[in-house]
């Protein structure tokens, strides 16, 4: 029974970390977008917002370290760029994108007030938290995060049981890979590398199990998460598919949520939703910006300045960023996710496997192409050209982008067997 109970327990706990409030605007729009194709949407979705992650932390109870060890089989100044790359990417992207979320949903809609006033405010209160920790941030988060799924799980029970009339007609062209595509957005596959290592360290200070016991509890409480991210974003993209015929086709984001608030809950109900998720929207921004400050600080000898530079330099980034529409940083976040998902998703795949098929010459190997052929998806949305289009179109998939996947696997195979025929090669 105590088993039972601390997969429960950790696995909630593990959902509330990924459980980013900005998150919540994704899976909406996908609905709205997709009409009747929601189904193939929800499962790009799906792929790369929830099973990709959960390989993280199942890969994860198998190494039982840091986000370091996922690369350390390339090579040691591969994996502490890579975690430079994502802390960076994570304080540039997401962090500000919650301040974004913050004045389009609790703001907006009650004051007449400028966006950068809403995200000086709210960084400069992020740095006072992020410089003086407190367990206020972990009880607002253990109480916020049922409040927001019971609210969640009202809104999309009334939005099932009482659709529109008419649903509009699929904006995609691939609906499968558009939902594959918007799930590189939520960031939880990077965010699986991070919390992973955290919950790590939390079972280590607080249980004395053997590794396999641990092993066996974090891949558990993973499914568990796992199963509940599962819920809510299929049943929030069902419900912007189903009423999608209500709202005009400029709406944003942020606004689709809380219509859709609005028509199931009443105002008071979405105003209550909407302030919920601002407050949990700000526990997301210190948890990133003291993530990486702790990272910086480790990385130069555990130095106090180190932190608080990276504490004042996240802030900083977060009150530029922060004043655009989330549509905006969505849209500049692509080119970095272009570049970074692929890699991403090879070492968490690649970390799942047996020792016997992921041998470090396979993960360079494998690491090398993916990069290579993501170059040319990450090229063509800043410098767009007819010579690199050709390139796209001859790479099979490359006009998905997802050039990098068959190459990638081609030489995951091809290595294997090289290993096969001349094990000594092997490393």
């Amino acid at each position: 029974m105590n088993k039972i109970k601390d997969i429960l327990i950790t696995g909630f706990a593990l959902f509330s970390m990924f459980f980013g409030a900005g998150n919540l605007i994704l899976p909406p729009f996908l609905g709205f977008n997709a009409g009747p194709d929601w189904f193939l949407v929800t499962v790009g979705f799906v792929i790369t917002a929830v099973v990709i992650p959960i390989l993280g932390i199942i890969a994860h109870a198998k190494l039982q370290g840091t986000m370091y060890d996922f690369g350390k089989k390339v090579s040691h100044l591969f994996s502490i760029v890579f975690c430079i790359l994502v802390y960076a990417i994570c304080i540039i992207l997401p962090a500000p994108r919650t301040a974004s979320v913050t004045h389009e949903m609790a703001i907006a809609p009650f004051f007449e007030s400028s966006s950068l006033l809403t995200s000086s405010i709210y960084f400069i209160l992020v740095f006072i938290f992020v410089m003086n920790r407190s367990k206020v941030l972990d009880l607002l988060g253990k109480y916020l995060t049922p409040i927001i799924i019971a609210i969640l799980l009202a809104i999309i029970g009334i939005a099932m049981f009482s659709p529109s009339e008419t649903m509009q007609a699929s904006q995609f062209k691939a609906p499968l890979v558009d939902g594959l595509l918007e799930g590189y957005q939520t960031f939880d596959a990077l965010a699986a590398m991070v919390v992973g290592a955290v919950l790590i360290i939390s079972i280590n200070l607080n249980s004395s199990q053997s590794f396999i016991e641990k092993r066996q509890l974090i891949f558990k409480a993973g499914l568990v998460a796992g199963f509940g991210l599962f819920i809510i974003y299929t049943g929030l993209i069902l419900s912007g598919s189903l009423h999608n015929s209500e709202f005009p086709i400029n709406i944003t984001r942020p606004e689709l949520l809380l219509g859709l608030g609005n028509k199931t809950l009443g105002g008071a109900g979405a105003s209550l939703l909407s302030v919920l998720i601002a407050l949990a929207c700000f526990t997301t921004a210190v948890g990133i910006i003291t993530g990486t400050a702790d990272y910086f600080k480790g990385l130069f000898r555990n130095s106090k300045n180190a932190y608080t530079l990276t504490a004042i330099i996240g802030s900083l980034l977060g009150i530029v960023m922060g004043q655009f529409d989330v549509g905006f940083i969505i849209d500049i976040a692509i080119p970095a996710l272009m570049f970074i998902y692929p890699i991403t998703i090879i070492l968490i795949l690649l970390n799942t496997l047996p020792d016997k098929w992921a041998s470090s010459l396979v993960f360079r190997g494998v690491v090398i192409i993916a990069f290579i052929f993501s170059i040319p998806d990450f090229l063509k949305i800043l410098m767009p050209s007819d010579t690199l289009n050709a390139v796209i179109d001859f790479v099979p998939l490359g006009h998905f982008n997802l050039g990098w996947l068959l190459p990638s696997l081609f030489m995951f195979v091809i290595l294997n067997v090289l290993e096969r025929v001349t094990p000594s090669n092997a490393s």
